[in-house]
């Protein structure tokens, strides 16, 4: 094993793996929306349930796509499956049951392995939600954002706040694990609006809870013609009073935007924040998998017509990188730092292959400046080290070491 961050890796076991696909069709752009998602075609006829997407050459190459990464994997249990977008709610409850059929003939499938679909909560995407959960997914995270239709107007969402109470009426009923996004820091948004939107929420009782401040990203119409959004102090005091409110009604706070009742926490995301392994599949999905002497990352072709021509072709893999064993430190620690508990102390080790010494001098500067704390083999961020959690990371980038 390697004594220095500098040296070759040798990883003596994998960590856990999960798989994500990636479906990059939404009915229309949401203007904060930097994700690879893609506008549905003019002329598609969502009141008649068609969507224009070519689900079953998209399904096929998924399968195909699967199938080529398949020796990278080989042997290796996943834990998770997450279905993520754009929309994977646009295709049919068999399009979702083809696609985890397939998944499940090719790889050992935990079979308690949670199973999430994203779901926006349009009326044609509900009528779905049966046939979903006979599909085996067995998760699902609804794109609520807000309950204000003043705000969900602002953010060019197509659902109004009847269709949000109804479609999550309708989850409820088919699963008993699901989660509702939120966003706060909204164009004109009040600190009362914020908190009326989780009052909202909270009536609806989801076992989990993300809530996100909405944040300018470049390449997207905001960044373009950036709304007026509330001050930073504002924001500070609805992510204060949010906390605050879901605290009180039984929620841990156990990530930075994620919030949950007491093992419902979502198995999926937290393999991501301890640094653990996925395999990604789909147009523009990404990957991180840690093979025997590197940790590899992978992106798919990005536009899904190019990367259903690529899947064709045999080529599904636009960018492919080792991560240099200096720089895995650094990625580490922007995952497991995000988690509220941080980690243990040989997960670090575990995960890239490093002495925890190697960052010895960081993790004390870092403690000194009250942006972490440490108690015994747990590692975790201060409250000032979440609020400034960029500037924590940055602590343990290659060439300050």
């Amino acid at each position: 094993m390697a004594s220095a961050a500098g040296n070759p890796v040798e990883f003596r076991n994998p960590p856990p793996l999960a798989l994500y696909v990636h479906v990059p069709w939404c009915v229309q752009k949401c203007p904060y929306c930097d994700f690879n998602s893609h506008a549905l075609p003019v002329g598609s006829s969502i009141g008649q349930r068609q969507t224009a997407i070519p689900e079953s050459d998209y399904l096929a190459a998924l399968i195909a796509d699967l199938e080529s990464a398949l020796p990278l994997v080989w042997g290796r249990r996943v834990d998770s499956v997450f279905i993520g977008g754009g929309t994977p709610s646009l295709l049919s409850g068999e399009g979702v049951d083809e696609l985890l059929a397939a998944v499940r003939s090719r790889l050992p499938l935990l079979p308690n392995a949670e199973i999430t679909l994203e779901a926006n909560p349009g009326t044609v995407e509900a009528g779905k939600f049966a046939a979903f959960r006979a599909a085996g997914v067995n998760r699902l995270s609804l794109g609520i954002q807000s309950f204000n239709s003043r705000h969900l107007t602002a953010l060019g969402r197509i659902h109004d706040d009847r269709d949000a109470r109804l479609a999550i009426g309708i989850a409820a009923s088919h699963f008993d694990n699901f989660n509702l996004d939120l966003m706060y820091g909204l164009p004109g948004q009040t600190l009362a609006e914020a908190l009326a939107d989780v009052d909202a929420a909270l009536a609806c009782a989801p076992p989990h809870l993300s809530c996100y401040q909405l944040t300018i990203e470049a390449n997207t119409a905001f960044a373009a013609r950036p709304p007026a959004l509330p001050d930073p102090d504002t924001c500070a005091d609805m992510q204060d009073a949010i906390e605050t409110k879901l605290a009180a009604a039984g929620y841990r706070h156990y990530e930075i935007s994620a919030f949950a009742r007491a093992g419902q926490e979502c198995r999926h995301n937290l393999n991501y924040w301890q640094f653990g392994d996925y395999l990604g599949i789909g147009a523009g999905a990404h990957g991180k998998l840690t093979l025997h002497d590197r940790v590899q990352r992978q992106m798919r072709w990005k536009r899904p017509e190019q990367y259903l021509a690529k899947v064709a072709a045999g080529t599904p893999v636009q960018q492919e990188f080792t991560v240099a064993p200096a720089e895995l430190p650094c990625e580490f620690m922007m995952n497991a730092l995000r988690l509220v508990e941080g980690f243990a102390a040989p997960l670090f080790e575990m995960r890239t292959a490093l002495p925890l010494i190697s960052i010895e001098s960081q993790l004390r500067q870092a403690e000194r400046d009250g942006l972490l704390q440490r108690q015994g083999q747990r590692i975790a961020p201060s409250e000032r080290g979440r609020r400034f959690l960029n500037q924590l990371v940055q602590r343990f980038l290659a060439e300050r070491r």
